[in-house]
């Protein structure tokens, strides 16, 4: 017995492999979202831990900036305070200038000079008086300029001869000077005096004049 099919089986093919193909599509469609929501939820974690990351570095930025400021308010403070610990000693030191100045004065004034007045300004001295002679300055400007103490670098401003009485109508001729000499403290001057690698030895105090 023959038997004919007599059904449309080229639509009812055409039909299943189109429905094959939504399926499939269907299918890639949904892996496609699977594998994407994947990746978007990676991301996120990453993007998520780099934020916090980054907040973490921006805390401890902030921490840092604070102790900085912390810092440059102690260098402040210490500047301050050495600053005024240099005043004070500064202050220390120039009460003793005006001993160390006659002290030096006493030991490098020749004889033959007297000294009328006396101005400090600064660093600097200013000194006039009388001497016997134009030989007797140039021996204290000698005597200063070879001097390692507390007076330096004698510089003569001003010599004029003049007469000065004696007695009765008696007169001599004499020498006015103006003299401007450096004043160091008193520490450079124990360093520029004592030989290098040796203290500067202690003041001898003077021996009384005997009577006679």
């Amino acid at each position: 017995m023959i038997l004919i099919n007599l059904l449309p089986h080229r639509e009812a093919a055409r039909k299943r492999r189109k429905e094959q193909f939504f399926t499939q599509l269907a299918l890639s469609a949904m892996l496609g979202g699977v594998i994407s929501g994947a990746v978007f939820t990676w991301y996120q974690g990453q993007i998520s831990a780099q934020q916090e990351r980054n907040g973490f570095l921006t805390r401890e930025i902030a921490k840092l900036d604070a102790e900085i400021k912390d810092i440059a308010t102690l260098q402040q403070q210490i500047a301050s305070l050495r600053a005024r610990q240099t005043a004070v000693e500064d202050l220390q030191a120039g009460r003793n200038l005006p001993v160390y100045l006659l002290e030096e004065l006493v030991q490098q004034l020749p004889e033959g000079v007297f000294l009328r007045t006396m101005k400090q300004d600064g660093g600097a001295v200013l000194l006039t008086g009388t001497a016997q002679s134009q030989e007797r300055v140039s021996e204290l400007l000698r005597s200063l300029a070879n001097n390692r103490g507390a007076l330096t670098r004698p510089e003569l401003v001003e010599i004029v001869s003049a007469t000065a009485p004696i007695s009765g109508r008696d007169a001599r001729r004499v020498a006015n000077f103006t003299m401007r000499v450096t004043l160091r403290k008193p520490e450079a001057a124990a360093a520029t005096a004592a030989p290098a690698g040796t203290k500067p030895a202690a003041a001898v105090p003077a021996a009384a004049p005997a009577k006679v």
